[in-house]
């Protein structure tokens, strides 16, 4: 996945440093998480949370035990979708990369009920210390009503990330073209095999306010 996500250039440009404390929500396989720790090393953090509604099969749960077995100064925490949590000014710098769009989701299939963006964002912002990063890697979509959009492409429209992220208080501070392909028409659903991992994505760099 290195050639698709380029961790090297996303992460220089988002400012993870050594020594901080981080984080990565809906972490999925961990590539991020492990990235991370590699980079704040033994004087920094990494908490990597994941919902517990992903991992209930037998064989996902292997992977998170191999997982968490594979790195265990990686804080692997379980949490359900619906309601993240994460206690006030714990990180200078979380990553959601391609998930943010789900909070948008709701699937009876995996148990994931309807969820309040407006709160994740809020709550996040509390954890966030102030001065701290988020960084927000999505697939570009295009629509206006964004429940609808997720649910049948898995995508977002940039502005409604730049709108849920300012209505909590953060400052867009830089965007990225890192990760940008004009080639994706916008119209597929991300899974599609002539999409899949080389999809337009946006790199957006939020800050709190010190």
């Amino acid at each position: 996945m290195d050639e698709s996500r380029k961790p090297a250039e996303t992460l220089a440009f988002l400012g993870l440093k050594p020594g901080m404390k981080a984080a990565d929500i809906m972490t999925g396989s961990g590539y991020w998480a492990e990235i991370m720790a590699d980079v704040v090393g033994a004087k920094g953090k990494v908490t990597a949370f994941e919902p517990n509604q992903f991992y209930t099969a037998p064989e996902e749960q292997a992977k998170w035990k191999a997982l968490t077995e594979r790195r265990p100064e990686v804080n692997w925490v379980r949490y359900p979708f619906e309601a993240f949590s994460a206690p006030a000014n714990s990180f200078d710098f979380t990553i959601i990369n391609l998930s943010y769009h789900d909070l948008y989701w709701q699937s009876e299939q995996y148990r994931i009920p309807r969820s309040d963006p407006a709160a994740f964002v809020k709550t996040l912002y509390a954890a966030t210390k102030p001065g701290g990063i988020v960084g927000i890697i999505d697939h570009v979509g295009i629509g206006s009503d964004t429940r609808a959009l997720v649910d049948k492409l898995h995508r977002i429209d940039p502005a409604v990330v730049k709108a849920d992220f300012a209505a909590a208080g953060f400052v867009l501070e830089a965007e990225s073209p890192l990760l940008a392909n004009p080639a994706d028409d916008h119209v597929k659903l991300v899974f599609d095999p002539a999409v899949r991992g080389k999809t337009d994505r946006f790199l957006y760099r939020f800050r709190k306010p010190r």
